[in-house]
């Protein structure tokens, strides 16, 4: 009766996620983070309504124009509006945190799951792989798989999710080595239960948890990965309205029209701060020490 009762063990721990959520909101710093969060997908769906001009189309002369009425966050060298470029450039960001962080959750995350359950050999060959890889500084190993790939929005993406990748797999392998060893683990290897469905049904479940809130943590990291990526001109190409693109456009009239630059980068602090904020409250809500603590 006992070994019957243990099976359902990650669904009640989903239950208690969906319970959880009101005592989470209840946080000053998640709901100030959730609210940044949800005006950036806002505005990255609304874009095309919200926008009061085109992000592409030139106005020569218009060029360097200080924020006003007609621009409120003024204009480039090319008289293009920043509001509309910022604006737009939100669906960059989005984009490549779906990609980036996405392949990296993902690719990473079942190199852990495989290497934490069947261990051996193959656990070595995977986690000396991320050694290897941990070894590089970040961004220099995004410049030498971009350079290999070819400078582009999508190659910047697929960049930063390997570097990433590493990390999802050492943090989910750890998980997975505590969680194989339960209770409930154990009943279902003992009643004939398939590796391969522990693995899915049982292990993955009760680990995932620690991924989620390193994905949301990391979720700024990559925004700004990318557009640093793209300020050293490897990552969109003009004209796009990628953020990093638009800072280096007015890295040179930082003196004489500052708003170029400082549009941007305050949408890339306001961003990152979000997912940080909600990261942060995710992990202090999921760990039980720091409940305690509190």
């Amino acid at each position: 009766m006992s070994v019957v009762a243990l099976a359902p063990a990650p669904r009640s721990g989903g239950a208690s996620w969906a319970k959880g959520l009101g005592r989470l909101m209840r946080r000053p710093t998640a709901r100030l983070g959730l609210a940044i969060v949800v005006a950036f997908l806002a505005l990255t769906v609304l874009a095309g309504v919200l926008a009061p001009h085109s992000p592409f189309d030139q106005d020569l002369e218009n060029t360097l124009s200080p924020p006003s009425l007609a621009h409120l966050f003024g204009t480039d060298q090319y008289g293009r509006d920043i509001l509309s470029r910022v604006m737009y450039g939100s669906r960059t960001a989005l984009l490549a945190i779906l990609v980036a962080d996405g392949f990296a959750l993902v690719l990473g995350g079942a190199c852990g799951l495989v290497a934490g359950f069947y261990g051996g050999w193959l656990d070595s060959a995977i986690m000396r792989l991320a050694d290897v890889l941990l070894a590089f500084p970040y961004l220099l190993l995004a410049l030498i798989i971009v350079a290999a790939l070819g400078p582009s929005l999508l190659n910047s993406m697929i960049a930063i999710g390997i570097v990433y990748t590493p990390q999802y797999a050492r943090l989910l392998r750890g998980q997975v080595l505590a969680v194989r060893e339960t209770d409930y683990v154990l009943a279902a290897r003992a009643l004939g239960v398939g590796r391969p469905r522990i693995m899915l049904r049982h292990v993955l479940p009760n680990s995932f948890t620690p991924i989620l809130v390193m994905a949301t943590l990391q979720a700024g990291s990559v925004v700004v990965e990318t557009a640093g990526l793209s300020f050293l001109g490897l990552g969109a190409q003009p004209p796009s309205p990628d953020w990093g693109a638009v800072l280096a456009d007015g890295q040179t009239y930082f003196l004489s029209a500052w708003w170029i630059a400082t549009f941007p980068g305050l949408a890339i602090f306001l961003v990152v701060l979000g997912f940080n904020l909600v990261g942060d409250a995710l992990r202090d809500h999921f760990d039980p020490h720091r409940r305690m603590v509190k």
